[in-house]
């Protein structure tokens, strides 16, 4: 069962559907090790104005595979949406990147047509 991305979210429940069966809690956590080299050129070109796609922090990749890796644990188990949803973020003493993302696994009822 795909969880679409308006089933994603950080409140406690979702207008117009009625949650119909609670899974508990599912996480997805992401590590990236510090890249020095990619940090000395992401900050050369913020210097120069740049800022492509490949500017992309360390964090916000790991946010993004946190958030993936959650929604694929969610599925497993048969959820239809995540409900409070929340991310934390560290960095390690090796200076990489972590963030877990996690929140309720639900089953959902769509709203009556």
């Amino acid at each position: 069962m795909a969880i679409a991305p308006e089933a994603v979210v950080t409140f406690e429940r979702i207008d117009g559907y009625r949650i119909i069966r609670s899974f508990g809690f599912a996480y997805g956590h992401a590590s990236r090790p510090r890249n020095v080299l990619r940090a000395t050129f992401r900050s050369i070109g913020a210097f120069i104005g740049l800022a492509p796609i490949e500017y992309l922090t360390e964090a916000e990749r790991a946010r993004a595979e946190s958030l993936t890796s959650l929604i694929r644990k969610a599925e497993d188990l048969g959820a239809n949406g995540i409900v409070g949803l929340q991310f934390q973020a560290s960095e390690a003493a090796d200076g990489s990147t972590r963030v877990l993302a996690f929140g309720e696994a639900v089953l959902l009822e769509p709203p009556p047509r």
